[in-house]
């Protein structure tokens, strides 16, 4: 049975390697996104307000916004109750955000260009910058990690266990060379990281899948939530695309926004964050995403859509009232990067991923080493049961 494990997990880790290095190295990489881009964008994301001065209209926000940027539509708006945080302007996925001076309705500025290149990261490390293309790939490079995880953990386990024999499997030794060296770190970061890349293998699948997202509303007897709608296509040429640029900007700001906007903030007292999403028409309804009081979820979200006309709450969705499966798969992202466990969570993550590379390398390293060293089958048989297919996979 521990040949044939090993096997499996020797060809999985072959076959999957380069893209599992390839997430590994990009996980590393945004490990800390949101502190590197916090404090790298800190003169835009921060002001200072005047004493006792209000904060300006959303609607003045907007329209400083798009005298801005006259050629892009807003896609969203977002407010903080931080006082000292500037208000953030999106113009989609491509398009960027502003920051803008909430009480002065200066234009701070845009994003970072590190925060472009992590933007960039981020692209690669979901599908390998390309949706189409590449989100097949990362999905089986991360199903095969997983089960590279699983595997892994029962070739490690000692078939006796030993004071000895456990040192030698968690414990690294600075003596060996070569293959035994190769194996030794292979082992011991393998079981020291194993608890968190299971954790990181089983949310990206959930991620990647849509049967692996609705085994999870299943398991816990609820229903999924119907899949969010994919982005309209791009205008064609005489459909849209050669509108004055004005008025396409104009197209999407609802009349009477301040006033749903003091709706949406009157609906959860002490809210943290703001953001509306912009309707495709005027008279569209309103969608706000509430950040809700930090509680026993790092970004509780609440989701509230009025009717832009009378303002009267068209669905109102708490996070507190969410169902079990819901609440689950609001856990999925922040356990992926690590954020549910703060900077402690995101180390840990980080580390995880900087040992999955190692692990990668190992492997390889190994696999090339057997392939390398191996002779013709009567050679073996006169070499003794010392050359067996599965001597790596004995710990003891």
């Amino acid at each position: 049975m521990r040949t044939v494990v090993f096997w499996t997990h020797l060809l999985v880790g072959v076959t999957a390697g380069a893209v599992i290095l390839f997430m590994s190295v990009t996980g590393v990489l945004l490990a800390f996104e949101p502190q590197i881009t916090e404090w790298l964008e800190r003169d835009r994301r921060l002001v200072t307000p005047p004493p006792g001065a209000p904060r300006l209209p959303v609607e003045t926000l907007l329209a400083r916004a798009r005298e801005a940027r006259p050629d892009q539509r807003p896609a969203s708006v977002t407010l903080r109750s931080d006082p000292a945080a500037s208000a953030v302007v999106s113009f989609g996925r491509e398009g960027g955000a502003l920051f803008i001076d909430p009480y002065r309705g200066t234009v701070l500025g845009g994003r970072s260009p590190v925060h472009g290149f992590l933007h960039e990261v981020v692209e690669w490390h979901r599908w390998l910058g390309s949706r189409d293309l590449g989100r097949p790939l990362t999905g089986a490079a991360n199903l095969g990690f997983l089960a590279l995880v699983g595997l892994g953990v029962y070739l490690w386990w000692p078939r006796r266990w030993t004071r000895e024999t456990v040192r030698r499997a968690m414990l690294f030794d600075a003596r060996l060379r070569g293959r035994a060296r190769d194996f030794n770190r292979h082992n011991v970061i393998g079981i020291w990281c194993a608890p968190v890349l299971l954790v990181i293998t089983l949310t990206g699948l959930v991620m990647s899948y849509e049967w692996a997202n609705n085994l999870l509303f299943t398991l816990t007897g609820t229903e999924a939530p119907p899949p969010a709608d994919r982005p309209a296509p791009p205008a064609r040429e005489g459909q849209g695309a050669n509108r004055p640029a004005s008025r396409r900007a104009e197209a999407r700001v609802p009349a009477g926004l301040d006033a749903l906007w003091q709706r949406a903030e009157r609906q959860v007292p002490g809210w943290v964050a703001i953001s509306l999403r912009m309707p495709p028409r005027p008279d569209g309804p309103l969608t706000f995403v509430i950040q809700d009081p930090l509680g026993w979820h790092p970004a509780p979200r609440s989701q509230l859509v009025l009717d832009a006309s009378t303002g009267d709450i068209v669905k109102w969705e708490p996070f507190a009232d969410q169902n079990l499966g819901r609440r689950l798969r609001a856990w999925v992202r922040p356990l992926h990067t690590g954020e549910a466990g703060g900077i402690t969570g995101q180390a840990m993550t980080g580390v995880a991923s900087a040992g999955a590379t190692v692990l990668v390398w190992t492997g390889l390293s190994l696999a090339w080493r057997r392939l390398r060293n191996s002779r013709p089958r009567s050679v073996s048989r006169a070499a003794g049961p010392a050359v067996q297919a599965g001597q790596e996979v004995s710990a003891d």
